[in-house]
């Protein structure tokens, strides 16, 4: 494919995207299937990218981080999803953990883990969603009390207990980050104990998880967490008590947008792909099949829509780097670049014919994981009703 100048980038973040580039099609797509069908992590591309300094490019410089944006984060993430490695721990570890602890973590808790989720030394999963609470977090169960007879604070610590549902990497990971009810925070409405966030370290005793068997093809894979009267120091608790709900946003933007780049980088992974075979294979009288409009314009399409969706990106990290007001813009730029990428990845393999269902293209591989992004992080049904209520102004419908 062509260079386009329609997507603004700087000289600065155009030299990242190349560096990442670089470094990530030294391992390439197979590198990415290898790891996700042997049940292993991409360690080695992990600690690569770490050492160069791309996994903490937005993090604070003090805390090990390279002091850039959120907009630098997602050019790395969707230049390495687009050179065939769409790691979503890149969502969660750096993006929704990373942010949230550097916005309202302690100056020892950002020294104690910001450092190595900066490097790649240290990961960090994210658990929010539970087997009755998916896009309802006021639904959560999972409840942090005071460890005992502390009063109404839990200076000695906490006791945690309760289920999280779909999380990401636990097995690789040295610490979930954990959004529970505060059993100690008065309630607001007289019902619902307000949300905490805790730093739980995966090798906390009474912390066990068991896999979700799902049809990804991908290196992370998804679990039932268990927390079972698990111990918690009073230092696990994430900046002030019962107000977890105001922190969590500050990771949730980030995470919108930097799953929209991974779904953006596989729109231009199939892209190329797609325009390389078609500019190659001939199967009538010696015509190109790019030269058919039959298949050119389906992908021409899709070269506009994943266009349009890094555009809505790109302007989301923009406000949310500017500290403006930045949900309307991720949730468009997530739901955008989540149906561009299922739609681009299609016609690539269609414009394959047979070939796109053979994984040596190394097309159909990606299909559920593109599908599972219309799905998560947030719901594209959840993203229309934020829109047409916050956007358009019309009733809640729930």
């Amino acid at each position: 494919m062509n260079k386009s100048s329609i997507v603004p980038e700087t000289d600065e973040r155009a030299a990242l995207r190349d560096s990442v580039t670089a470094l990530v099609s030294r391992y390439g797509h197979d590198y990415f299937v290898a790891r996700a069908h042997a049940h292993e992590q991409p360690t080695a591309l992990w600690k690569e990218l770490g050492a160069a300094g791309f996994l903490g490019v937005h993090l604070p410089e003090e805390y090990g981080g390279g002091g850039g944006t959120l907009g630098d984060l997602l050019v790395v993430v969707e230049a390495a999803s687009a050179a065939g490695c769409p790691l979503l721990m890149t969502v969660i570890s750096p993006a929704i953990c990373g942010t949230i602890l550097a916005r309202h973590a302690s100056h020892e808790m950002k020294q104690r883990w910001l450092t190595g989720i900066a490097d790649g030394s240290l990961k960090m999963a994210f658990a929010i969603t539970e087997p009755d609470a998916g896009s309802n977090s006021h639904e959560i169960t999972t409840t942090a009390r005071p460890d005992g007879n502390s009063g109404e604070h839990a200076d000695r610590g906490w006791r945690l207990a309760g289920t999280k549902y779909w999380t990401s990497g636990v097995d690789e990971a040295d610490a979930i980050l954990v959004v529970a009810r505060s059993g100690s925070a008065d309630s607001a409405d007289g019902t619902r104990k307000p949300l905490s966030l805790f730093v739980v370290p995966t090798d906390s005793p009474g912390l066990t998880w068991q896999p979700i068997p799902a049809a990804l093809v991908q290196p992370e894979h998804q679990f039932t967490v268990y927390f079972d009267d698990v111990a918690l120091g009073p230092e696990a608790l994430i900046g002030d008590d019962g107000n977890g709900l105001r922190q969590v946003f500050s990771g949730l933007n980030p995470e919108r947008i930097t799953a929209a780049a991974i779904s953006n980088g596989i729109s231009l992974y199939a892209l190329e792909k797609a325009t390389a075979y078609a500019n190659e294979r001939a199967v009538w009288k010696g015509v190109k099949i790019g030269a058919h409009q039959g298949v050119a314009h389906p992908l021409a399409e899709c070269y506009i829509a994943v266009t349009q969706a890094r555009l809505m990106a790109a302007r989301a990290a923009e406000l949310f780097d500017d500290g403006a007001d930045a949900a309307e813009a991720s949730n468009i730029a997530k739901f955008a670049a989540a149906d561009a990428s299922l739609r681009t990845l299609d016609q690539a393999m269609q414009t394959h014919g047979g070939n796109g269902l053979s994984l040596e293209y190394g097309l159909a591989d990606l299909w559920f994981l593109a599908r599972m992004l219309k799905t998560a992080p947030v719901s594209r049904e959840m993203v229309l009703n934020f829109v047409a209520q916050r956007s358009l102004g019309l009733p809640a419908s729930y």
